[in-house]
């Protein structure tokens, strides 16, 4: 493996990763509940995709406050 000759400045090394940036997901809305949900997936909200229910959600029950 290639070792340097000389060592490289923390600034070239960092002008050299200027471009490994973390890309933004994309979100549509559900056209049932209008919450954003990934395209491609079925919405983790109402459970439809492409317009009929493919995943039962069990809707959790709020605790009671004493």
């Amino acid at each position: 493996m290639a070792l340097p000759k000389k060592r490289h400045s923390k600034a070239r090394g960092r002008r050299r990763r200027t471009h490994w940036k973390v890309a933004t997901t994309n979100l549509s809305s559900c056209p049932q509940c209008k919450q954003p949900k990934l395209p491609h997936r079925a919405c983790m909200v109402c459970g439809y995709y492409n317009g009929r229910k493919v995943v039962e959600i069990e809707v959790k029950e709020k605790k009671k406050k004493r």
